[in-house]
């Protein structure tokens, strides 16, 4: 790791004025808490010029909730404090259970739910100084070689997947983030465009400039009747990247599902919310042969590589599972 200068930011406009001089040979990054730069770094992955610490800037870590408006979170509330935040509990609960089975208690003490949203992928090649030296692309390195956590839909382009959690949730809830330019000047992006199938050709796998700074996370207010599920599948209990997760949201009218997003992640390099398995669900009344119906119909189309076929199989009970959960809450 080579040195670099450290500055700690007092504002948001300070912080964005300063990522705005970086350039290519002189990179400038924001760190927040830090977690996934500090491995990029150590993997020889980034290398920054001047690192600009936000957690000295005051305002980015509040957690509001308004009946009318919806739910708004600082960039920097951590994961320990989104998973137990009485509100997001209570009306959000796929986030908060996102936000809980996200890595090792001690990491959720530190990571924020903003730089949770920035992270790289976390693919053995990517993550590894060598290939980035060597010829050739890193997904492909990935897709003829220990591709079995890797994307099992849309991976023509990339196979790479994107490691949020809380993302899978975020877009099931029809999430927003909030980016701050020069001049204070914002624009609000929807998650699910914010996120881009990752490309090692950028420093970045969002739509997000270099002289911005995501400063807030708003989650728009749920209709009456609405219900909820989140689950990480693993190969085991203790803390471990998943082999996927799943959130569902249904709007309720009695028993009859009105509106259902059905989000998959780590299946695909951005979370995948598919249309047709919500179709089904749309005006019926869940029972076991309708979720089953469902979760068959989330995995059409599945593209698994040669070592991943596994997590079709795996997938479609994780989305049985957790729409019949979802209902049931």
């Amino acid at each position: 790791m080579q040195s670099f200068e450290w500055v700690d930011a007092e504002s948001v406009e300070q912080a964005v004025s300063l990522l705005g001089e970086g350039n290519e040979r002189q990179p400038v990054v924001a760190k927040a808490g830090g977690m996934d730069l500090l491995d990029l770094m150590k993997n020889g992955v980034v290398a920054p010029h001047r690192v600009v610490n936000l957690k000295t800037i005051k305002g980015l870590d509040g957690v509001r909730f308004d009946a009318k408006q919806g739910l708004e979170l600082g960039a920097l509330v951590t994961l320990a404090r989104l998973s137990r935040e009485s509100e997001v509990r209570r009306r959000y609960v796929a986030l908060a259970d996102a936000a809980e089975h996200a890595a090792t208690p001690q990491v959720r003490n530190a990571a924020t739910i903003g730089g949770n949203l920035l992270q790289r992928p976390r693919n053995w090649y990517f993550r590894n100084e060598y290939f980035h030296q060597a010829s050739g692309d890193i997904s492909e390195r990935a897709r003829a070689g220990e591709n079995q956590y890797d994307a099992i839909f849309d991976n023509q382009r990339t196979v790479l997947v994107h490691a949020s959690t809380p993302a899978t949730a975020l877009v099931a809830y029809g999430a927003s983030v909030e980016l701050t330019g020069p001049g204070g000047k914002t624009r609000m992006v929807p998650v699910s465009d914010f996120l881009l199938p990752p490309d090692m050709k950028r420093s970045t796998d969002t739509v997000i400039a270099p002289n911005e700074l995501l400063t807030r996370v708003r989650l728009p207010a749920l209709g009456a009747g609405t219900k909820a599920a989140y689950h990480k599948q693993g190969e085991r209990e203790s803390y471990d990247w998943p082999i996927c997760d799943v959130a569902v949201v249904l709007q309720m009218d009695g028993k009859v599902i009105r509106q259902a997003a059905i989000v998959m992640g780590w299946v695909a390099p951005t979370p995948r919310r598919v249309a047709e398995a919500e179709k089904l669900l749309v005006g019926k009344t869940l029972d076991e042969g309708l979720a089953r119906q469902a979760a068959k119909a989330a995995v059409e189309g599945a593209t698994p590589l040669s070592k991943n076929a596994y997590k079709v199989p795996v997938l479609e009970a994780v989305v049985r599972r957790t729409v019949l959960a979802a209902a049931a809450a």
